[in-house]
Parts: structure tokens; C-alpha cells; sequence
């Protein structure tokens, strides 16, 4: 049975399924602090990204639950004539609803909302500890087309 899902902008009253949905997986349990309550930083976060037109933290709702979550930056360049890029980060859905298309929705809904936005580019990076996540990502169109770095601060 194919989910109905509806997309909305995450509220404060969300931060705590967020939360546990980053911390629950192999990589997360080592990067993110889900306890109670919860770590200020995470509040003051999603006050942050919820204050800034060109972020968008966004969750799929079934029904009532929240399960799923993916966060877009909207990022002016001067490349490309001036135009406009999608960031696509922190991508989570419930361990409830894992392989049941809540991703692909989630992305494919992204896809639009970058259309919509103006954007000529979508973008999103993975970490190769994720090899899953790589190929889904792939099999959704996204090409390795360039080699990312990171410096941890």
C-alpha cells in the first residue's frame, strides 16, 4: 500500500522526532546526542534555520507522524549567470517506514521545490560510509560529477 504523504515546514514541536530520526543509525549514534531533553544547541538551530528565507527544514507527515526529514539551502552564485543552487542535507526517514518510497518522495519533492524556487542545479552530498545511500541517490538521477571535501572545525 503506497503512503499518503504530506510535506510541511518542520515546527519546534518536531525538533525531538528530528532528532531521533539523525541520531538512529550508524553514523548518527555517533554525532548526534538524543536524550532528554534535548541539547539546547539543537533548538537554537532550528530557530536559526527556521528564521532564514533560504533554508527550509521539511518533514513528511503520515498522517499525524513525522516520518521523514530532509533540510534545503537556497544558495545564490555567481557561476552560472548568477544563478540559483538546492542543497539537500540531512535526509532521515523513520525506521518505521525504511524501503517503503518515503525517501524517493521525500527528494522528489525537494526536486520541485528547487524547480520552483528557480534553481538551476540540485545538489546533495553523502557520507561513503553510506554506500545505500550513494546508489539511491544515483538511481534518483544524481550523478558524482565532482570531488567533495570537508574540513572539520
Amino acid at each position: 500500500m503506497e503512503r499518503e504523504l504530506r510535506f510541511r515546514e518542520a515546527t519546534e514541536k518536531d525538533v525531538d522526532c528530528i532528532v531521533a530520526m539523525l541520531a538512529d543509525d550508524v553514523l548518527g549514534t555517533k554525532r548526534e546526542r538524543y536524550e532528554h531533553p534535548l541539547p539546547q544547541s539543537y533548538l537554537q538551530a532550528f530557530k536559526a534555520i527556521n528564521s532564514d528565507p533560504n533554508n527550509e527544514l521539511v518533514v513528511a507527515c503520515d498522517g499525524k507522524e513525522v516520518v521523514g526529514v530532509q533540510q534545503i539551502t537556497f544558495t545564490p552564485y555567481l557561476t552560472h549567470k548568477g544563478g540559483w543552487r538546492a542543497t539537500i542535507e540531512g535526509v532521515r526517514t523513520s525506521a518505521s517506514v525504511r524501503g517503503e518510497g518515503v525517501g524517493t518522495k521525500l527528494i522528489q519533492w525537494a526536486i520541485r521545490r528547487a524547480e520552483a524556487r528557480g534553481c538551476h542545479l540540485i545538489q546533495l552530498t553523502t557520507d561513503k560510509q553510506r554506500p545505500d545511500a550513494l546508489r539511491f541517490y544515483e538511481r534518483l538521477g544524481f550523478q558524482a560529477t565532482h570531488e567533495g571535501l570537508k574540513l572539520k572545525l
